[in-house]
């Protein structure tokens, strides 16, 4: 287990003061995922871009308020995170259970790890004990968290400064099993590549050709929504490796995983051994979700995860 996490994360955190949390939280994402399935993408999103500012804080769920900026309306986030109405209506019925006792940091951790279970991915044991921040930042989102049209050096530089791994930027990246995009992060692999006026060579063809018929060479389609997993959308599972390497898939900072010798091997691994895809993806997701949490006395649990106590 990573050191970061057993020493101030513990897996039993809230057995005695909120027995009933992990029941009130699944609960909560089956009824959101079942009403649209496209939520567990969304809700695997919205902790990735929690943890990936300033760690697993829940600072990604505070409202702008008169004196601060923060994360909702940073450029990664804008109009496209979602599911933040999920986790109110879970922390509301966790109130109700426990008040004052579960952050929103832990809330969204245990809701992203459900979300991905209940799309057919991996389930792992999550340890529990973040608390929520103080603040946030619209500019710290905006640094920290990559674009899809960032080069991998970039985007490993981004993960590895925080203490992940370039495995871990393989394998998180799988989580584009499921989930789609719109077409303004990938639109230029369509038409004007690099400024040279042609689709990216690196797509397949039939690929290209389906993807133009979503996205139109117009800014109107530039929030039409494409698949990043094209061949099981809504599934968790391990397609989105098989995909990179028929030069399917749909962001280029996806596809460069592919093009570089310290990633391409480990896709290769993936996409033939959807256990080891699984077993790693857990493991990872612990060890981001380890990320600058706070713990003890810092911070506070929010009783609204939308604004500080």
């Amino acid at each position: 287990m990573n050191p970061l996490v057993s020493c101030q994360l513990d897996y039993k955190f809230y057995d005695d003061t909120c027995p009933s949390l992990t029941k009130i939280v699944r609960l909560g994402v089956w009824s959101a995922v079942a009403n649209e399935t496209r939520m567990a993408a969304s809700l695997l999103r919205l902790h990735f871009h929690d943890c990936l500012v300033n760690g697993c804080d829940a600072s990604v769920l505070l409202d702008d308020t008169s004196t601060t900026k923060g994360e909702k309306n940073a450029l990664p986030n804008r109009n496209s995170a979602r599911g933040f109405e999920v986790i109110d209506n879970i922390k509301a019925n966790v109130e109700k259970a426990c008040p004052s006792i579960v952050s929103c940091a832990d809330i969204l951790t245990l809701a992203a790890r459900d979300a991905v279970f209940l799309a057919g991915g991996p389930f792992w044991p999550v340890p529990l004990g973040r608390r929520d921040s103080l603040t946030a930042s619209e500019s710290a989102a905006n640094q920290q968290l990559s674009s899809p049209i960032e080069p991998l050096e970039n985007i490993i530089g981004k993960f590895t400064s925080k203490g992940l791994d370039i495995q871990d930027v393989v394998v998180l990246s799988g989580g584009h099993t499921i989930g789609f995009a719109q077409c303004s992060t990938f639109k230029t692999r369509l038409f004007n590549f690099s400024s040279t006026g042609q689709p990216d060579p690196a797509l397949d063809a039939s690929f290209l050709e389906s993807l133009q018929s979503i996205c139109p060479n117009q800014v109107d389609s530039d929030t039409n929504l494409a698949p990043l997993d094209s061949a099981t959308t809504y599934r968790f599972d391990n397609a989105y490796y098989t995909n990179l390497l028929n030069n399917s898939g749909l962001l280029q900072s996806d596809q460069a995983l592919t093009g570089d010798n310290r990633t391409a091997s480990t896709v290769l691994n993936y996409s033939k051994y959807p256990y080891l895809f699984n077993k790693d993806f857990g493991a990872s997701m612990v060890n981001m979700a380890s990320l600058g949490v706070l713990t003890g006395k810092d911070g506070e649990i929010r009783k609204n995860c939308r604004v500080v106590n």
